[in-house]
């Protein structure tokens, strides 16, 4: 084995509910050498302050933001640079789209899935809510709604899956 040889990238994708822990586990994944975090809410909150109101205005955003960043973080992988991908792969569709990357990239992957029920999710939310620390307030009802939109992720999906409860 040649000492300088890097490690092959990664790419880790993280899918829970709102207010699950996938930010903290981010942060924590992303203090490996050679890794680096991209979050979406960050971004969100700098290119469209003020306009995310809704999840139709959510969904314009975001999409608009995995066009733009999807040759940034294939480019990082192909670089030998992990990526925590702090975005929720929470839809069969934005998994495809997270796969694409990292297919196309030539990197291993982790699909990190943190298996946290409602109630836990709902009192994390009030207590960051609350918080003011993070650039979208939520409220249960909106959780409800958005949480309608989550399919758990299945085997038949093919990707290397880390279960965190």
């Amino acid at each position: 084995m040649n000492p300088l040889a890097t490690p092959p990238a990664v790419l880790h994708m993280l899918c829970g509910k709102i207010a699950s822990g996938k930010s903290t586990l981010a942060q924590r994944l992303a203090q490996a050498s050679g890794t680096v975090r991209i979050n979406e809410d960050d971004w969100l909150s700098r290119l469209y302050p003020n306009e995310i109101l809704a999840i139709a205005d959510y969904a314009r955003c975001a999409a608009r933001l995995r066009a733009a960043m999807a040759p940034h973080i294939e480019a990082l992988l192909r670089c030998g640079v992990s990526v925590v991908l702090d975005f929720p792969a929470n839809t069969p569709d934005t998994r495809r789209w997270a796969r694409d990357i990292f297919e196309r990239a030539g990197a291993a992957h982790r699909l990190h899935f943190l298996d946290i029920s409602d109630s836990v999710c709902k009192a994390r939310l009030r207590s960051r809510n609350a918080s003011g620390d993070h650039p979208y307030e939520t409220s249960d009802a909106q959780f409800d709604l958005i949480t309608r939109h989550f399919v758990a992720p299945s085997a038949e999906e093919g990707f290397v899956i880390v279960r965190h409860n």
